[in-house]
């Protein structure tokens, strides 16, 4: 019972993060978003459950783990419950931000009662079943959201939020033991500081790139301000007697790859859902329900494969599964990359279904390999890091891959003849382009959202296929070596 309230737990806040994907089309019709601002919206919930969560994790860690998951969910269910009643695109961001904070004390609460709670002998297995539900959910929430959208409006996916949250929480309540491993020493609130401070630089300057310039010195210096106080991150750690985050731990190559791992797996994934459910629905003119259903043989590849990954890698170590999941996400995104506005749908199936492969069979090893290496006062930092892994990957997937969606649609645009008021709305996304009213205006949209779509799915390829090569070369000898230390064991 334990593992299936915390699976719902993880389903609530992993679905919300992809599934409002689905609505993004009629958001921006009815709040006549950006695109930046939809991927502001998208992005704000990631931003902050990745920022928050070393913080949350130690904060669960100190007080409580059920204590941690239970105050999550209601605030993510309060911040839900505001947004059905919010229509302007400011404060859709705001509440999304406010989702992010909550959702970040769930997370890692609930991988942390699993590995507290089952025995070593079984804990393998139910952290198959967790990666599964983590990466399953994001498939499952867009099906989930498609279908309610059939009825009513896209305020519904927050009412469907609510629900979730409600029962998880019932279930926590009623069914979760809590657990902590409580400390004296002071909390590292000033690298929780630096944490947000560099990530919101960094993401922001990304996602606002295309508007001001990849080129511009506003994006430059803002990445650079983002990276310079992220590399100050790591170095207030390294002085603190009790870091939020030790970067002495990533002397263990399993923690460090399963780290970058987990962190590009997600950037490729959370960046084609952005991309992928608008081009079903805006290029290719499906309903929220069909685009919704037609990924869902990604997800019935990937549950099972995260099942059978554990299998694999018992018989062939961990290093060849977990290189060929991620060439396998890389695969299927190269072919995602070869769909245009006349493509049929076998065309996406046939990423699809390397890309489901791919994503479960990496996930599993990935996400052992960095809760295995620390001892049982760490887990819940040990879970934080990964859930922080697969956050900022998302956060920085949908910010760098729909950033260059957004450069290469405003570059290739055609707007010839156009009005100038006109050609700006028509710049701003495809869903204002269609909105004009003019159909040969919105066949030029929908070519130049197809070229960005086919940049941004080759970047995510790549993102997939740098892990893969990572992976390969940190998995060899001097992890085989390491392999031989007792379990748990940290380098001083």
């Amino acid at each position: 019972m334990v593992l299936a309230v915390t699976c719902l737990a993880l389903a609530t806040v992993t679905s919300a993060m992809a599934s409002l994907n689905v609505a993004i089309p009629d958001i921006a019709r009815e709040t006549h978003a950006k695109q930046s601002q939809l991927a502001w919206i998208i992005d704000a919930y990631s931003l902050f459950f990745a920022s928050l969560l070393l913080l949350a994790g130690t904060l669960g860690d100190r007080y409580g783990r059920k204590k941690a998951l239970g105050g999550g969910l209601a605030l993510f269910g309060a911040a839900s419950l505001a947004a059905t009643f919010t229509t302007e695109p400011s404060m859709l961001i705001l509440l999304r931000a406010v989702m992010g904070v909550a959702a970040a004390f769930v997370m890692p609460a609930t991988l942390s009662t699993i590995t507290s709670t089952f025995p070593q002998s079984q804990r393998a297995r139910a952290v198959s079943v967790w990666a599964a539900v983590a990466g399953g959910s994001a498939v499952l929430g867009l099906l989930a959201s498609g279908v309610v959208l059939e009825a009513w409006s896209w305020q519904s996916v927050f009412w469907l939020n609510v629900v979730l949250a409600a029962a998880a929480l019932i279930g926590t309540v009623f069914r979760v033991p809590e657990s902590a491993q409580p400390a004296r020493h002071r909390i590292d609130s000033g690298g929780a500081l630096l944490t947000v401070a560099g990530l919101g630089v960094l993401v922001f300057s990304i996602i606002e790139a295309p508007d001001y310039g990849w080129g511009s010195f506003r994006t430059v210096a803002g990445i650079a301000v983002g990276l310079a106080v992220l590399a100050g991150f790591v170095v207030w750690e390294l002085k603190q007697a009790h870091p939020l985050l030790d970067p002495r731990l990533f002397r263990r190559v399993h923690l460090s790859a399963g780290t970058l791992s987990v962190t590009l797996q997600f950037f490729a994934f959370y960046g084609f859902v952005f991309v992928m459910m608008q081009y079903l629905q805006m290029v290719r003119r499906d309903s929220a329900l069909v685009a919704a259903v037609s990924v869902l043989p990604m997800a019935a590849f990937m549950i099972p494969a995260a099942r059978l990954s554990p299998r694999f890698t018992a018989r062939m170590g961990t290093r060849g599964p977990w290189t060929f999941g991620l060439l396998m996400i890389a695969a299927g995104l190269v072919v995602l990359a070869q769909i245009d506005r006349s493509s049929s749908y076998g065309w996406v199936l046939a990423g699809l279904l390397p890309l489901g492969i791919g994503m479960g069979m990496a996930m599993t090893p990935a996400t052992t390999s960095i809760t295995d290496v620390l001892p049982p006062a760490l887990q819940n930092v040990g879970s934080a890091l990964n859930d922080l892994s697969r956050e900022l990957g998302g956060a920085l997937g949908i910010a760098v891959v729909g950033s260059v969606l957004d450069a290469v649609y405003k570059a290739d645009l055609d707007v010839a003849g156009l009005p100038s008021p006109v050609a700006e709305v028509a710049r701003s996304s495809i869903a204002a382009a269609a909105g004009v009213g003019d159909p040969a205006l919105t066949e030029r949209a929908q070519d130049a959202f197809v070229s960005g779509l086919q940049s941004a799915f080759v970047t995510g390829a790549a993102a997939s296929a740098l892990g893969a090569i990572a992976v390969f070369i940190l998995l060899g000898r001097r992890a085989g070596r390491e392999d031989e230390r007792p379990a748990g064991s940290v380098p001083s």
